[in-house]
């Protein structure tokens, strides 16, 4: 790795810390997104509602569901040959913004109330069935600016009003059945109107709620204000409570691999920086790198192998003798190149300063010398087991 490398990669560093150490001592912004979420503790959250919802839902049962209504309560339905059942009884609870329930469900929802249930819905907008099968219809309090006084009308539960800002919806009751619709409570702004009723259908009921934003955090944690959603829970009838988290923000969470280091400002401004360094050094590199030297193979020595292919001729032509001939006078030439000693006459001279200079056995030595002298002296033609041992002796002491 090159210096100039080093110090790119260690300017890059030194950036990444910089910006984690200043987010780290940065206020960290307040998140004001409306999630409803009950695992969120930002301001429009219900982490709170959800850990107190026991307490303020007092001797109901509470099983959250993460189906849709229709895939719930479908299979909790027992078909009969002339009037169906379910399974359970007892409480839906939405509380969501919008309540993002599909039509589907809706229906669901309608005929598990026709059976006797109750429905309790906190939202700020209602779909088209309401106003089909209920004849309720919403309308928009338009001189709503950013807080109402909301209170309940049982006079039992107290008349004192609470005061809700932030996030609060405008959203009130234009019109609804009053033969079957009771008005459980109201909001002023700049004139009363009804937010909170509950209403008859045909073997249960439904009770509407127009104020979710009092079940948030923010609410549940400022002054008061937690008294009116536990006077709001208060009309949940007793029993079994089926509160549907399908609604709410939990499924609108990534599954991205990455969600949690995009969900931290830092960890994103991070993640962006080493994406671009990454870019600038390969930019860098590839311009600069050297590019690959070609590997030159060296010229091959020809000698050996002619020398191969003369040697293989005349084995193969069985001219043992002349290959013994030459393999002794390379023998030779290379004691006189190498130790100096003169090879004109093999006695017991030649042998005793070979065996000083080489260091080889001296039998060996000698058994070299007997077959040069037996060779020269016999003129008879060789076979190849004359050839074989002559050159294995020679070799013996040239390697």
């Amino acid at each position: 790795m090159s210096k100039t490398i080093k110090i790119y990669i260690a300017i890059l560093v030194l950036l990444l810390v910089l910006i984690l150490v200043i987010d780290y001592n940065r206020p960290k912004p307040i998140d004001w997104r409306p999630t409803y979420g009950i695992n969120d503790k930002i301001p429009f959250g219900m982490y709170v509602f959800n850990k107190e919802s026991q307490k303020l839902l007092k001797n109901d049962s509470i099983e959250k569901i993460n189906e849709t209504p229709y895939e719930f309560l479908d299979s909790n339905y027992v078909p009969d040959s002339i009037v169906g059942t379910y399974q359970l009884q007892g409480t839906l609870l939405s509380i969501a913004k919008n309540a993002p329930i599909d039509d589907e469900s809706w229906k669901e929802i309608f005929y598990f109330v026709s059976h006797g249930n109750t429905a309790f819905i906190s939202t700020t907008s209602v779909p088209k069935i309401f106003k089909d099968s209920l004849k309720i219809e919403l309308d928009v309090d338009y001189s709503y600016q950013s807080s109402s006084y909301n209170w309940i009308q049982n006079p039992q539960l107290g008349s004192q009003k609470y005061k809700l800002i932030e996030e609060g919806s405008a959203s009130y009751f234009k019109s609804f059945d009053t033969i079957n619709t009771t008005i459980l409570g109201y909001q002023e702004t700049d004139s009363i109107r009804a937010n909170f009723i509950k209403t008859k259908f045909k073997n249960g009921q439904f009770i509407v709620h127009l104020q979710p934003a009092a079940f948030t955090n923010f609410h549940l944690l400022k002054s008061n204000t937690y008294q009116y959603t536990e006077k709001v829970v208060s009309y949940i009838p007793a029993g079994k409570v089926f509160w549907f988290l399908k609604s709410n923000a939990n499924d609108s969470i990534s599954n991205s691999p990455l969600r949690y280091i995009f969900s931290q400002p830092a960890l994103k401004w991070a993640w962006y920086l080493f994406l671009i360094g990454m870019v600038i050094f390969m930019l860098f590199n590839a311009k600069r790198k050297q590019r690959i030297v070609p590997i030159i193979e060296p010229l091959p020595n020809l000698t050996v192998d002619f020398t191969k292919t003369i040697g293989n001729l005349y084995y193969q032509e069985g001219d043992h003798d002349n290959i013994i001939e030459k393999k002794i006078i390379y023998f030779l030439e290379k004691i006189r190149n190498e130790y100096l000693l003169d090879t004109q006459k093999l006695d017991e001279s030649f042998i005793l300063k070979l065996h000083q200079k080489s260091g080889k056995e001296e039998s060996t030595i000698r058994e070299v010398v007997l077959l040069i002298t037996d060779y020269r002296q016999n003129k008879h033609q060789s076979v190849e087991e004359d050839l074989i041992k002559i050159n294995n002796a020679i070799e013996k002491i040239l390697n």
